[in-house]
């Protein structure tokens, strides 16, 4: 009989806590107006601090500047860093969208019971080449937009570049070498 007097407690005790506790952990996760909020905000989509755009926060943008963080630039640099970010929107919408159809293809096939290898194939051949598409179009964005920048901006940012890739190997050489090292 002290046994089951127990057992009881003890699920009473479980009960309570439960009760007490689940409307703390809810609360925590709500927001002010009572909906739930992600698990961390500014987060998810992209890499970095974009603004939830997708990869590298849209577009190759980062910032204000489309890259060039800690360079001062003039109003008429960053109004010309962001036409040639809009322009580059505008050229690349139809490959992004045709590159979001070639993926949502191949998610479908994905789905059957049967693997299509050829079909698979094909759409990933497809992809691939929208996808070299996509990376001129942001070399030339990058080229015009190292054009509206001054022989000491583009060396301010080349100083940073090569800092940045120093750290790099620093952490590779801490962590033991290379990551990529060649298999003998």
């Amino acid at each position: 009989m002290k046994r089951l007097g127990k057992i009881k407690t003890t699920a009473f005790a479980a009960i309570a806590t439960l009760a007490v506790g689940a409307p703390v952990a809810i609360a925590q996760t709500a927001g002010q107006d009572g909906q739930q909020r992600p698990r961390a905000e500014g987060r998810g989509k992209g890499f970095g601090k974009g603004e939830g755009r997708g990869h590298r926060g849209g577009f190759g943008r980062r910032g204000d500047s489309g890259g060039f963080r800690g360079v001062e630039l003039t109003a008429d640099q960053k109004t010309r860093l962001q036409q040639i970010r809009q322009g580059f929107g505008e050229r690349t919408r139809t490959l992004r969208e045709q590159l979001r159809a070639k993926r949502q293809e191949l998610r479908q096939a994905e789905q059957g019971t049967t693997f299509n290898e050829a079909f698979a194939a094909q759409k990933l051949t497809e992809a691939a080449s929208i996808e070299a598409r996509l990376m001129a179009e942001r070399f030339r964005m990058r080229q015009e937009s190292l054009s509206v920048l001054t022989p000491e901006q583009r060396q301010q940012i080349e100083q940073r570049r090569q800092g940045r890739e120093q750290r790099r190997q620093q952490r590779r050489g801490a962590r033991g070498g290379a990551t990529t090292t060649a298999v003998q």
